[in-house]
C-alpha cells in the first residue's frame, strides 16, 4: 500500500535534486515559496494540479512521484 509519506519523500527528493531554489519554483507555479518548503519538510502536499506541474517543472515523471513506477 503507498502512503502519503512515501509520496511526499520522493517529491521533497525531486525538489532538493532539481538544482533549481525554491524562490525560482515557486515563481515559475505563481505559488508561494512557503509552500514548496512545505512539500520538503512534508507539512503540506501540493493540490493535484501543482503537483502535475511541478512534476512537469522538476523533469519527473509523476508515476515515479506516485510509487507508480514498479
Amino acid at each position: 500500500m503507498i502512503t502519503s509519506e512515501q509520496i511526499q519523500k520522493r517529491l521533497a527528493e525531486a525538489i532538493q535534486q532539481s538544482g533549481i531554489s525554491q524562490t525560482e519554483i515557486a515563481k515559475k507555479l505563481k505559488i508561494n515559496q512557503s509552500n514548496i518548503s512545505r512539500y520538503i519538510t512534508g507539512d503540506k502536499m501540493p493540490a493535484l494540479d501543482t503537483l502535475a506541474n511541478l512534476c512537469r517543472l522538476l523533469d519527473v515523471d509523476t508515476n515515479y512521484i506516485l510509487c507508480q513506477d514498479n
